[in-house]
């Protein structure tokens, strides 16, 4: 009798685990990656040309600048002039500039330096036809480095200005 309970037991669990692994259920995610491979635009992906991962991915939501400079490079204009024709397409998104210095120099002076790289993104792409009221500025000077280390190649990532997206008013 207990082999017997013992094989229904083990038949049972069998059964039960074989119909958890058997769902028929619409899988949405393999559905999208079958849609991007077969070059579909999905929805918010950085293949979508009306989505912040394609503006981030394709455009480029950042510029960088010289040592204690906030003057456009013509690689920073060619840039900006993508996000401003991005954005023109796209009159829902509003935009935040953040302006970034390198880790060098004083707490204060980095603030000012990140907040006229910033000012100097937005008049940038003020003049290429973007309402002033989508744009924000903020600066975070030397505070969110994205690399840290005491090099040049790192100091040249953190001298930068960030264009970031906002769906609606921004505040």
């Amino acid at each position: 009798m207990k082999t017997t309970k013992r094989a229904a037991l083990t038949l049972m669990a069998i059964l039960a685990l074989s119909a958890c692994s058997q769902n028929e259920k619409y899988d949405e995610s393999a559905a999208l990656g079958a849609n991007a491979a077969n070059g579909a635009i999905v929805p918010g992906s950085a293949n979508d040309p009306a989505s912040p991962a394609y503006f981030q991915a394709s455009v480029g939501d950042r510029v960088l600048f010289l040592v204690d400079q906030s003057t456009l490079t013509d690689e920073a204009r060619l840039v900006l002039n993508g996000q401003a024709q991005w954005l023109s397409t796209n009159s829902d998104y509003q935009a935040v500039i953040e302006g970034h210095a390198d880790e060098q120099g004083t707490r204060e002076y980095n603030l000012a330096l990140g907040a006229r790289r910033a000012n100097a993104v937005r008049e940038y792409l003020v003049t290429q036809g973007v309402a002033a009221s989508r744009l924000k500025t903020v600066t975070y000077g030397k505070e969110r480095p994205i690399e840290i280390c005491s090099t040049e190649s790192c100091y040249a990532k953190n001298r930068r200005s960030v264009t970031v997206l906002a769906a609606g008013a921004i505040s």
